[in-house]
């Protein structure tokens, strides 16, 4: 007899649940949320057990690593995708959570989930770290500006190096608002620094990998650009087309259908990973308005610019884009016209993948 167990992950302790292939309870118990008890909970039906699953969350990139080691069938479920199937239970509960997940699993109807390499998520993490600092960074900038206003401070356009010495000589008779606000004045020293310097870090590993340096000849792509989409997709052959890429990242229209008297379509989906989709959002922008050489996708960008307008070309540039880095990381190829005729055949089926 076939066994399948559900895991909803908590913090603390998780909820288990194993059922056999009729969905009979065989087992339910609440455990700690270590790899090691999970393993032992679930050791008398190792020789049987099918499916082992639990959902998208913070520890499962951990957990699912830790219990594949253990030589368990372990599967990582999209969360968004059980919630609909969960939501059917007249009360949510962790174990009812952990009862839906095991009989998900006995049904097939789950969707499963790439669990990156230690490496993408380093990566991950340095991007996600520079953003967090950008944007605190930025808060600081916005509240002294914001609270000067109501004084009739105006500090107006201003580069990052001269705003702290601006606003320094535009209070230099007030002595009161100059002790307030020298504190938001080191934070935002600080920050900048700090944003800096893994500003810095991140070009390094930029320039030491060689998958991204191939994807800085691409117009438009920078660092920031080619680092994500490195650290997002992590293996290009779980797609198995490129086309694919850019609907994953939420590139492509949404669509609405039921029977004949409804079938509506709408802007893009905006479904997958934000940051790198307004990454290639804004390499697609800096394609189209700062590029001064020719290029065929800017050419092409700007005939729909004219028809449907700038945004629109932006994120159909966006999804060409996301198409032509996956084709170059598959198949070892660059950026450009072929310069022989071994390279003609390879570069043909990059541009194919790009009018896909």
């Amino acid at each position: 007899m076939e066994y399948y167990a559900g895991i909803d992950v908590a913090m603390e302790r998780s909820a288990l649940c194993v059922i056999d292939e009729a969905g009979t309870i065989v087992l339910e118990k609440s455990i700690e949320t270590e790899p090691d008890v999970i393993a032992e909970a679930l050791a008398p039906f190792t020789k049987t057990l099918r499916r082992v699953g639990h959902e998208t969350g913070s520890l499962a990139p951990w957990l699912h690593k830790e219990l594949r080691a253990c030589g368990l069938p372990i599967i990582c479920m999209e969360a968004a995708h059980t919630r609909s199937a969960l939501n059917a239970q007249r009360n949510k509960t962790d174990k009812n959570d952990a009862r839906g997940l095991a009989q998900i699993l006995r049904t097939g109807w789950f969707r499963p989930v790439h669990i990156k390499s230690d490496e993408s998520y380093r990566m991950r993490l340095l991007l996600t770290a520079r953003r967090n600092m950008k944007r605190k960074f930025l808060d600081i900038e916005n509240a002294i500006r914001h609270s000067l206003k109501a004084f009739g401070i105006r500090l107006g356009k201003v580069s990052r190096g001269r705003f702290e010495a601006k606003v320094r000589a535009a209070l230099a008779d007030d002595v009161v608002l100059t002790g307030m606000v020298e504190g938001l004045l080191k934070v935002r020293a600080v920050l900048w620094a700090e944003y800096c310097a893994l500003h810095k870090l991140l070009v390094k590993i930029v320039a030491r990998d060689p998958v991204c340096r191939r994807f800085l000849a691409v117009p438009g792509v920078g660092p920031v650009t080619a680092l994500s989409f490195r650290a997002s997709v992590d293996d290009p052959h779980r797609f198995a087309k490129s086309r694919t890429v850019g609907a994953h990242f939420g590139l492509t229209p949404r669509r609405w259908q039921s029977g004949t008297s409804i079938d509506q379509g709408g802007h893009i989906s905006k479904k997958g990973d934000g940051e790198v989709r307004t990454a290639l959002y804004e390499s697609a922008n800096a394609l189209l308005t700062l590029l001064r050489r020719p290029d065929p996708l800017k050419s092409w960008g700007q005939k729909i610019a004219k028809k449907r307008g700038h945004k629109a070309a932006c994120v159909a540039v966006a999804r060409k884009l996301a198409v032509i880095l996956h084709a170059m990381w598959r198949d070892g190829t660059d950026y450009g016209a072929p310069k022989s005729r071994d390279e003609l055949s390879i570069s043909a089926r990059a541009i194919a993948a790009m009018n896909r």
